[in-house]
């Protein structure tokens, strides 16, 4: 058994997450370095056949409650422990068997209980002649805060829409416009402050295009390419350090128009996360260990989000169609979309 160094509760051996309150329980042995698929700056690609009967290790996720509710298949080789008796709850996120009274997973360490809560309400039916489209803000341990029914076709929301809108002080009074044409259905951003993001979905590269900004956690991080400096007017080439092998950077933005911190992308690629990677952000709790990863394809910037708990996020820059279950970030709230 592991006991709890947090609240001294009694765990089984195979499990990483306290069942009483989600802390990692501690290791007998050291952890194993991060190994990424990517080699690192200067580096060659080298392949490694992996050790016989050696089993795979699954990405760690953090213990910060997720945002929505994560759809993550069980890891490969993952260790099950044999179901209890009685009613049980299967983890959402890895699949785990887990006993009724656990508020979170020995596995994973998802927080469990609003998995088990009851159903909300459905929605309200919207208005006659109005969308069907319905907006759910879900609060940060995964739990629904409220619905929004679009009253028509076109819709433009906000602070100044009151509703689950009102209490978000960096949603701008018109931030993002819902249009509905038969079952299609677009957001675009209204030039707000702070922009729209869409979740990204898990292990599916979405391409990043010249000052497109994401979201990891509370960090939002903007691709800047590598551009090479014209020739001055009289043909004298510039100066600058050497650049082969790398094709731009991200860099944090901390203000408008205005980055911190920037970290070079090479052709090999980046893995972003808290604890493991190539660019950490440790102070940051709501990044997973290993968060997501950049990948320089085809000559194309791919970013992937890896499993993380609180999800990956890009933001639109023009009219995007959303569907069904997307999970849009406005501000500093999560909205489901319903259609």
């Amino acid at each position: 058994m592991i006991t709890c160094p947090k609240c001294s509760k009694d765990n089984q051996d195979h499990y990483k997450f306290c069942l009483g309150c989600g802390a990692e329980l501690p290791r007998d042995a050291a952890p194993k370095p991060f190994s990424p698929q990517t080699p690192g700056h200067g580096i060659k690609a080298q392949s490694a056949a992996p050790a016989p009967n050696a089993p795979t290790a699954a990405p760690p996720v953090t213990a910060p409650p997720a945002g929505s509710p994560p759809v993550a298949a069980a890891p490969p080789g993952a260790q099950q422990s044999q179901p209890p008796a009685g009613p049980t709850v299967s983890c959402p996120q890895c699949g785990h068997i887990n006993a009724p009274s656990n508020l979170f997973c020995g596995s994973c360490g998802f927080r469990l209980a609003p998995a088990a809560a009851p159903k909300a309400a459905p929605a309200p039916a919207p208005a006659a002649g109005g969308g069907s489209v319905v907006l759910t803000a879900l609060r940060a341990d995964g739990t629904e805060a409220g619905t929004f029914a679009l009253p028509g076709t076109t819709v433009t929301v906000g602070r100044e829409t009151g509703a689950i809108f009102a209490g978000d002080s960096y949603l701008s009074p018109r931030h993002a416009t819902f249009k509905q044409q038969g079952p299609k259905v677009t957001v675009k951003d209204e030039g707000s402050l702070n922009g729209v993001y869409k979740k990204l979905v898990r292990d599916v590269p979405v391409e990043l295009k010249p000052n497109d900004m994401f979201r990891i956690g509370q960090e939002i991080i903007k691709f800047e390419p590598l551009n090479p400096q014209a020739p001055a007017p009289d043909g004298v080439e510039r100066l600058g350090s050497p650049a082969k092998g790398y094709v731009g950077r991200i860099a944090l933005v901390i203000g408008r128009e205005v980055t911190g911190n920037a970290f070079p992308i090479p052709e090999t690629g980046v893995h972003l996360g808290r604890e493991r990677g190539d660019v950490l952000f440790p102070e940051d709790g709501y990044v997973s260990g290993l968060h997501c990863r950049l990948s320089w394809e085809g000559g194309r910037l791919l970013l992937t989000d890896l499993g993380s708990s609180n999800g990956s996020f890009m933001r639109l820059r023009e009219e995007t169609e959303i569907k069904s279950g997307d999970v849009l970030l406005m501000g500093q709230q999560l909205f489901r979309v319903a259609v």
